[in-house]
């Protein structure tokens, strides 16, 4: 574009105005600023090489050059950081989380301290605050760790849980139970 006016400060800036609107402003230590003709859309390019954008809604969008990742913040204050292995986070205003890995696997981080991760396979992941995790599988099963015991139930109905202390414990469907201690062997068993 063609420079409709020039001026250099004594501070070492320059600022050029061009015939389409638009202000180019170079500051002595490689940082140079340009703002759009609609005097609301601004860019920033730093000397290091981030760049700061100011788009006429309020969004910002940054980007850090050395780390390679953008850093968006939208003006309802949602923001989403775009890193360079494909890993996308968004942090909501309500201060819940969410992150996209690489591998398409996400997590959910909710302010009460749950949190919530899917798998690619379908697999279903949940903490709760306490360290309880519940885990749901794909193929219908499910998984319950806590403190005391982990419990898995089969879509068949069969609930096998095994205990801290190494017992394990299977009920199935028919209404059969069957105990075995900590090394395998069977202390009861309710052959109906």
């Amino acid at each position: 574009e063609e420079i409709q006016r020039e001026t250099a400060y004594p501070d070492g800036k320059v600022e050029k105005v061009l015939k389409n609107g638009c202000h180019l402003i170079f500051f002595p230590n490689g940082t140079w600023k340009k703002v759009g003709s609609d005097g609301k859309t601004v860019t920033i390019t730093f000397f290091n090489g981030d760049v700061k954008q100011v788009m006429p809604d309020q969004t910002v969008i940054y980007y850090y050059a050395d780390a390679k990742t953008t850093h968006t913040t939208y003006s309802d204050g949602l923001e989403v950081l775009q890193f360079s292995n494909g890993q996308i986070e968004k942090h909501y205003p309500d201060g819940k989380k969410e992150i996209t890995f690489p591998d398409q696997t996400i997590k959910n981080l909710f302010t009460d301290g749950q949190e919530e991760s899917i798998f690619p396979d379908g697999t279903i992941v949940r903490v709760q605050r306490d360290g309880s995790k519940t885990i749901e599988f794909s193929n219908g099963q499910r998984e319950l760790h806590t403190s005391q015991f982990k419990r898995r139930e089969y879509p068949d109905g069969t609930v096998k849980t095994v205990y801290m202390n190494g017992q394990q414990e299977t009920k199935y469907v028919s209404g059969r139970v069957r105990i075995k201690d900590k090394d395998g062997n069977i202390i009861m068993d309710t052959k109906l």
